[in-house]
């Protein structure tokens, strides 16, 4: 039985995250991916608390990409081309910023998994094998973090929750601790509350081109 065969006898559920919800724990991401970065580069690589929080940023942009792709409209297409696109465009400041070119940077992560999803959702074994198995280890998370989006997109499209502490296990494990379960209580508390945010789709992509542009500049003529 295909994959199309399934999701034709059990369609997506009713989306656990809003959208207003889901545009809530994007920013608050991005917010703790910031404080992240700019510790790393201006203060040395670690600031108190701020590190620490920087570890809810990926599983939260992993949730709310793996709910967006589970929705009965998505474009999986259009999404790996725009993180493909945005990645490599953001590729050269993270590299300035940072100092190395591998992992590659965290939308390349999202747009292979977006890969790997549209892999598994149209029963594409062999495009699975290489964008699940074979090129994770190019980017940013690795295995654990491509995991994550795919065991989200599972998990928003049939209910099947439970498998989120598979990924969120294996994310703890990359980090080498357990902070990104924070993300959760973040989650569940965004979920239960109408949120009524407008949805600014090109501001996220905007954003992290932008802020790695400007550490870059810190990292190499500013500082």
């Amino acid at each position: 039985m295909s994959a199309q065969d399934v999701a034709a006898r059990h369609p997506p559920a009713r989306s656990a995250l809003g959208s207003g919800a889901r545009e809530l724990l994007k920013w608050l991401a991005l917010l703790s991916m910031t404080g992240d970065h700019v510790a790393k580069v201006v203060f040395g690589g670690y600031v108190p608390v701020v590190s620490e929080l920087g570890r809810i940023a990926f599983p939260l942009f992993a949730l709310v990409m793996a709910c967006n792709l589970a929705q009965p409209d998505a474009d999986l297409r259009k999404s790996i081309r725009r993180l493909g696109m945005w990645g490599l465009v953001a590729q050269p400041f993270h590299v300035l910023a940072f100092g190395y070119w591998l992992p590659l940077n965290i939308l390349l992560t999202f747009g292979l998994a977006a890969v790997a999803v549209h892999a598994l959702a149209n029963n594409r074994q062999l495009l699975l094998l290489v964008a699940g198995g074979l090129l994770p280890f190019f980017v940013d998370y690795q295995w654990a973090g491509v995991a994550l989006v795919m065991l989200g997109w599972i998990a928003f499209r049939h209910r099947a929750y439970w498998l989120l502490a598979f990924g969120f296990g294996g994310l703890c494990w990359v980090n080498g601790n357990g902070w990104a379960l924070l993300a959760i209580p973040l989650a569940l508390a965004a979920a239960r509350v109408q949120w009524r945010l407008p949805r600014w789709r090109w501001a996220f992509y905007v954003y992290y081109v932008v802020h790695l542009a400007v550490l870059a500049a810190y990292a190499h003529w500013l500082r």
